[in-house]
């Protein structure tokens, strides 16, 4: 079943021509955590690494970061082959602090947007004022109808997690408007 929606994601990555680099991300474990924000120290002691204490904003140790989303909500990235070891470290965490950590790997796709226009290809289906964020912040916004989580890697360069359902028309509408902008509109 992977090798077969990767070999679509590829087929959807040829197409994407134009002056924003599309690409699809590489693939992560990603974690939705809900809790007490009192609680976070312990939830970064189980996730081995830090948890962003702002909402919009995110936090880098290692190979794994965190978004804080909301005042109780973070949205935890790692290698995928940490997904086991997080998993059951929150298992024994559970067993003291309540909390709700939920696996969505497999729900969400990254796309990745690079180069000067990438913050302009964006907007045309998100109403997020993207220029108001600093590298390593994010938000959840919509593109066209379309729930993403949006998080600014570099000045020009941004990475969306899109529901694996909605890739096809996300990506679409990115495609056509790279290459109305390679088309000088």
């Amino acid at each position: 079943m992977s090798e077969m929606v990767s070999d679509q994601l590829v087929a959807l990555e040829a197409n994407a021509a134009g002056p924003v680099k599309l690409e699809f991300g590489p693939q992560k474990a990603l974690f939705s955590l809900r809790m007490d924000p009192g609680n976070s120290a312990s939830a970064a002691k189980a996730f081995a690494g830090k948890l962003a204490t702002r909402v919009g904003r995110g936090s880098v140790s290692k190979t794994r970061s965190s978004l804080c989303c909301g005042p109780d909500e973070w949205f935890l990235s790692a290698p995928e082959n940490d997904r086991r070891t997080i998993c059951d470290a929150f298992a024994q965490l559970g067993k003291t602090t309540p909390h709700s950590l939920v696996d969505i790997s497999d729900r969400e796709v990254a796309i990745d947007l690079s180069g000067p226009l990438a913050i302009d290809l964006l907007s045309i289906g998100c109403p997020t004022n993207l220029h108001q964020l600093s590298v390593g912040w994010g938000r959840r916004t919509l593109f066209d109808t379309v729930q993403i989580m949006v998080i600014k890697l570099a000045p020009d360069s941004y990475r969306i997690y899109v529901w694996r359902s909605f890739v096809p028309h996300v990506w679409g509408l990115l495609v056509r408007g790279n290459r109305e902008f390679a088309a000088g509109y």
